[in-house]
């Protein structure tokens, strides 16, 4: 059971769909369009990377943003298509992860937050809410706390502030970490899109060494945070309930939500599907609810 959950915790590690018909823009990007949706991809420079990034359907702008070792694919596919029928979706990937460069640089969240937050600078999108998953979970509290102009609201999903949120085992996990171990669904997401399949060791290294590097993000930065917000986790989460519940506490606006199953399966995340997956079982329906909710008078 133990090394079940570590696989999942790998997308954590840091470390649509059929009948597509694909156009090739005069710039190389390709476009795709299907019978309910059409998404354009491009790359913009940012803070020293050429950051892949996905736009989906129209509205008001979500960011979603993928765990360690993923791709906005390995991910979000799942959840991107019922997210854009009444939103416009941007979908990134964050430095040496899919389709995104590496800078030669250690990943940081911080980092990682800043670049996120240029990209939509580039885009001129002044405010967004933010959907991150795992390690992007932590990215979009970072960002919740170094750029909160950018924040309308944020679901946190499987996010880490604490390093008494997950369990013991994780870290050992962490410094103990072999490409070899790695998901195959993750590795397969990443050689699928990548320029370069040899990035797939540089993207699993970094994820690991920041996760085994990971610091408490303080009390009084997580309880700056203002934006309405959801925490959402699996009950078999590497995330601890406890460690959930402590984020709500911390985050006066915010909302909880304990899903049955495992870290990611609320969203479809690659490595948690069955052959009895049911578009019923994701949880957009109460992200929507959430992002449709007024706020308090």
């Amino acid at each position: 059971m133990k090394r079940k959950i570590s696989y999942c915790a790998l997308t954590m590690l840091t470390l649509i769909a059929c009948n597509e018909n694909k156009i090739k823009s005069e710039n190389n990007i390709t476009i795709t369009a299907t019978p309910n949706k059409q998404m354009t991809s491009e790359y913009s420079e940012v803070n020293g990377l050429k950051m892949y990034y996905e736009i989906y359907g129209q509205g008001k702008p979500i960011v979603l943003i993928h765990g360690g070792g993923s791709t906005i694919q390995t991910n979000f596919e799942k959840i991107i298509p019922l997210l854009a029928k009444n939103r416009q979706v941007i979908a990134v990937e964050l430095q040496a992860h899919g389709r995104t460069n590496d800078r030669n640089a250690d990943l940081t969240f911080e980092q990682d937050a800043d670049d996120v937050a240029t990209l939509l600078k580039n885009l001129k999108i002044n405010k967004a809410d933010f959907f991150g998953f795992s390690n992007g979970g932590t990215t979009t509290l970072q960002i919740a706390i170094r750029h909160p102009e950018l924040v309308d609201k944020l679901i946190l999903g499987s996010a880490l502030a604490k390093r008494n949120g997950v369990p013991e085992w994780f870290w050992g996990y962490m410094e103990n970490a072999k490409l070899e171990n790695m998901p195959e669904q993750l590795k397969e997401g990443y050689k699928k899109v990548a320029a370069d399949t040899n990035g797939l060791q540089v993207m699993h290294d970094r994820d690991a060494k920041r996760m085994v590097n990971f610091k408490d993000i303080p009390d009084e930065q997580i309880k700056s945070i203002k934006a309405p917000t959801l925490i959402i986790i699996g009950d078999k989460d590497v995330i601890t309930p406890e460690h959930a519940l402590e984020l709500h506490r911390q985050i006066a606006n915010a909302e909880i939500a304990i899903i049955p199953g495992g870290h990611g399966q609320y969203i479809g995340e690659v490595t948690t599907i069955t052959p009895d997956f049911k578009e019923s079982d994701l949880v957009v329906p109460m992200i929507e609810k959430f992002l449709d909710k007024k706020p308090a008078k």
